[in-house]
């Protein structure tokens, strides 16, 4: 039970952290951040979780991540779905909470500013969408298990895994403001509109792909070698 309550909390710390930066700060009126004080934020709370409950529960903090553990043959079948529920609800409190902080300032940008969308017929179309955001899950979970092997473990491992994250989501972020985590975009659709709500099966499906991918080779143990 201390490994799912980490990973709630974690997972909670993760989406308020980052999602507080876009509605407040990112796209919000007090302070103009943009992009990569959006990424920072996201990137310094992955790290900042991974040193505080890295010890407890491996600091998942998403389900691709956790699929992608699985796969790869890390974790028991038996906490893949208790970590996956923990990291939903930790995200969906953490919008919640935002969406409290929201209500009547000005200010502050509503929650469905945080929530991830893309234009099917604008610039980035569905499969271009679906495509980026594969590709950047398989990237993160790739340098999670690479980084975290047993070879390789060091104590910078959560600084690389962090900032890893960042330069993801300056890369992602004109896309499809940057899930690669199904339990951040979750929290935050759920105080969204319908549109969002129509397009939040993609960032559940299309993390979980490049997960899957992700797992398999770190499966095949090519990860692991010296």
């Amino acid at each position: 039970m201390k490994a799912y309550a980490a990973e709630c909390f974690g997972t909670f710390c993760l989406v308020f952290l980052g999602c507080a930066s876009i509605i407040a700060g990112g796209f919000g009126n007090l302070l103009p951040l943009g992009g990569i004080g959006i990424a920072l934020s996201f990137g310094v709370a992955v790290i900042a979780m991974a040193y505080a409950i890295g010890p407890v529960s491996g600091a998942h903090m998403n389900p691709a991540v956790t699929a992608g553990v699985f796969l790869s043959g890390r974790m028991p079948a038996r906490d893949v779905l208790p970590y996956i529920l923990a990291q939903i609800v930790g995200g969906s409190l953490a919008a919640a909470a935002l969406w409290g902080i929201a209500q009547g300032n000005n200010a502050v940008a509503p929650v469905s500013r945080a929530a991830n969308g893309w234009e099917s017929a604008g610039l980035y179309p569905t499969p271009t969408a679906f495509a980026l955001e594969a590709l950047g899950t398989f990237i993160f979970v790739t340098v999670i298990l690479g980084v975290t092997a047993k070879k390789h473990r060091t104590a910078l491992s959560g600084m690389v895994i962090g900032l890893t994250l960042a330069v993801l989501h300056l890369c992602l972020i004109p896309v499809t403001g940057t899930s690669i985590n199904p339990a951040r975009s979750i929290g935050p659709a759920l105080f969204a509109g319908a549109r969002e709500m129509n397009q939040l099966w993609l960032f559940i499906a299309a993390p979980l792909t490049g997960a899957i991918l992700a797992g398999i080779l770190g499966r095949t143990g090519y990860l692991e070698r010296a």
